[in-house]
């Protein structure tokens, strides 16, 4: 389970540091791709796989099922943790979240999000407002 977050810094080449208490899930690789918010979203590969299957099921008629899988899987990146518990992001993954040197690794459990700090001010400050509205939406689903 990944909970907290985390702020780090990506070094010149591009790598994000992991925090070391998330390094032991993502041991066997890990997915990183677009999140839906404008972030990333890293995914250790035993919680890729089930959502891989169930986005590659979508009907291929529907227009927007195809066009949610190429958000999932177009710029998805299979990588691994290189020996200081890092991942390389790749610049075009980069871009998309608006991420340029710091980073917050966010954990919503079974996966990680990965945002630039402006773009989690701006979600922060919206679950600081609309928290209670959300989580009263959503009771009848919990």
């Amino acid at each position: 389970m990944f909970l907290g977050r985390y702020a780090h810094n990506l070094d010149a080449k591009g790598r994000l540091a992991i925090p070391a208490r998330y390094r032991e899930a993502l041991a066997e690789g890990v997915i990183l791709t677009r999140g839906i918010d404008r972030c990333l979203a890293l995914y250790p590969m035993g919680a890729w796989r089930p959502l891989a299957e169930k986005v590659a099921a979508l009907p291929l008629t529907d227009a927007d099922a195809r066009n949610f899988r190429r958000l999932v899987f177009a710029e998805a990146a299979d990588l691994t943790l290189d020996g200081q518990g890092r991942v390389l992001v790749p610049p075009d993954l980069r871009r998309y979240a608006g991420i340029e040197r710091e980073a917050l690794v966010v954990g919503v459990d079974t996966s990680i999000e990965i945002w630039s700090p402006e773009r989690w001010a701006a979600v922060e400050s919206s679950l600081d407002a609309d928290g209670a509205e959300i989580a009263q939406r959503l009771a009848s689903l919990i």
